[in-house]
């Protein structure tokens, strides 16, 4: 199971975030118990979980709808759902801290600190631009951002998911066809901060970067690309978007 955005129970999630953010905290808790109500696998019940704990008025309410979205989270084995580990390891010690449970506290924090490393994903990986590259080119930082010219990114970015690379490539500045290449990280890489643990939990669509080259070793033709409806959109909420780069 990938984090798929067009899913319903995501798009309930996304939908009841935008109510938080419209500081309508009751249409969002409904949309969130609407995305429990008819979530249907681990992934789904995973999320609605997470964000039916952050309306309960009581900490012992928050505690178990967060441990109701570990234990599903826990099922599967997904680098995505494992990079949000941390943050729901975290959420339960802090309830039990509240709650007046310090040994717990102590042990859900340092079950949350062992498990924050580096990401273990596998890949494939996917980096996707409009640039005419070729097999055994290197991609390396230091060009300006596709969000903010103003920006020169001190890291290259990458994903395991084909989808979002094409997304990427759609969204590249310039005038030549989207492409989505299969790439090799050279070194270290870390969890894309921008996206990590910020409106979803955990790194769900497994975006990466370095500051190391990354090398070209092929090149994907088949991915699913947006309507020419969905692309302005996207570049509507780009245009739209006031958040600052972490570079």
């Amino acid at each position: 199971m990938e984090f798929d955005p067009s899913n319903p129970v995501v798009r309930l999630c996304i939908h009841g975030m935008d109510m938080e953010a419209k500081q309508a905290p009751e249409e969002a808790y409904g949309l969130f118990s609407q995305a429990w109500d008819i979530a249907s696998n681990d992934l789904e019940k995973y999320l609605a979980a997470y964000y039916c704990a952050r309306h309960q008025a009581h900490l012992s309410g928050k505690l178990e709808w967060l441990e109701t979205s570990l234990h599903f989270a826990l099922k599967m084995d997904s680098a995505g759902v494992q990079s949000a580990l941390p943050a729901l390891y975290s959420g339960i010690a802090k309830c039990h801290e509240e709650l007046g449970n310090p040994e717990q506290a102590k042990k859900y924090a340092e079950i949350a600190r062992e498990i924050t490393f580096h990401p273990s994903d596998k890949g494939p990986f996917y980096h996707g631009t409009k640039a005419d590259l070729k097999t055994g080119d290197f991609l390396t930082a230091g060009n300006r951002s596709n969000y903010q010219q103003e920006v020169i990114m001190n890291h290259i970015y990458f994903t395991a998911l084909v989808n979002g690379a094409g997304l990427a490539a759609a969204l590249a500045r310039g005038e030549g066809r989207e492409r989505v290449y299969v790439v090799e990280p050279t070194g270290v890489f870390e969890n894309d901060p921008n996206v990590t643990d910020k409106k979803f939990p955990g790194n769900p669509t497994r975006s990466y970067r370095t500051a190391l080259p990354l090398k070209i070793v092929g090149e994907v033709h088949d991915w699913q690309r947006l309507t020419p409806e969905a692309l302005q959109k996207w570049k509507q909420r780009l245009d739209n978007s006031k958040g600052e780069i972490i570079n």
